[in-house]
């Protein structure tokens, strides 16, 4: 990407997505850090707005505001730890309306803006969840590998229009919504936050942030021919 990059992040209060606008504000990037409450937004350098993804208005109204972007960072997300068959399903349906339905009804939104600036590209933040599927996670998992499809069809259909889509895929990160997994057992955020947004400038497809990701991928091809 030649044109100076404006960016917006979802979910950028807390968690990875603070990062990610960190990341990209000190790599000299405007930034508009989106949140159901941009109140909680406290980063410097960046432009708070409200944007709860999971709200069609509200999306429509962030991109009517911020009609310069040319980078789409999908991240919010959440975490109900609903199994499929005893978990309730109102916790399996907020998992695939938001990481789902949130991700494509944002980037509709936002791609004709990021086309009309000159093209662009889209982030979708995902998890190595969508290709490992412990029941424990079930509704996780589950919405991860659909938003995982609907990246790669993204990307297909995206890229005559000069937009560039790529994934990122991370295990467990030292965040807020894996508070209960072991400080060992996670990923330093910024770290994470630094291999994506180059990973995305660079025009990679698919960024695997860490060894378990990169692991648990490299164990599909040979389970697909086994």
């Amino acid at each position: 990407m030649t044109q100076k990059v404006v960016a917006l992040v979802t979910g950028a209060n807390r968690g990875l997505g603070r990062q990610l606008a960190t990341e990209l504000v000190a790599r000299g990037a405007k930034v508009y850090a989106a949140a159901r409450r941009p109140e909680t937004v406290d980063l410097p350098g960046v432009v708070p707005i409200q944007l709860d993804i999971t709200d069609p208005e509200s999306i429509h109204r962030a991109a009517t505001v911020a009609d310069d972007v040319t980078v789409l960072v999908n991240n919010a997300g959440i975490s109900t730890q609903a199994t499929l068959l005893s978990g309730p399903i109102e916790d399996i349906r907020a998992e695939m309306e938001t990481h789902y339905f949130g991700t494509l009804n944002v980037s509709r939104e936002f791609v004709p803006v990021i086309e009309r600036n000159g093209g662009g590209a889209v982030l979708n933040v995902l998890s190595v969840l969508a290709w490992l599927h412990p029941p424990t996670s079930g509704a996780y998992s589950a919405a991860k590998a659909a938003a995982w499809a609907l990246t790669d069809a993204l990307r297909t259909e995206l890229a005559p229009k000069g937009i560039h889509v790529a994934a990122l895929h991370v295990g467990y990160m030292d965040t807020d919504m894996v508070s209960y997994i072991p400080a060992e057992q996670k990923t330093d955020p910024a770290h994470v936050a630094a291999q994506a947004i180059s990973g995305l400038l660079n025009g990679e497809p698919e960024i695997i942030a860490d060894e378990l990701s990169r692991n648990v991928k490299a164990g599909l091809s040979t389970a697909n021919t086994a």
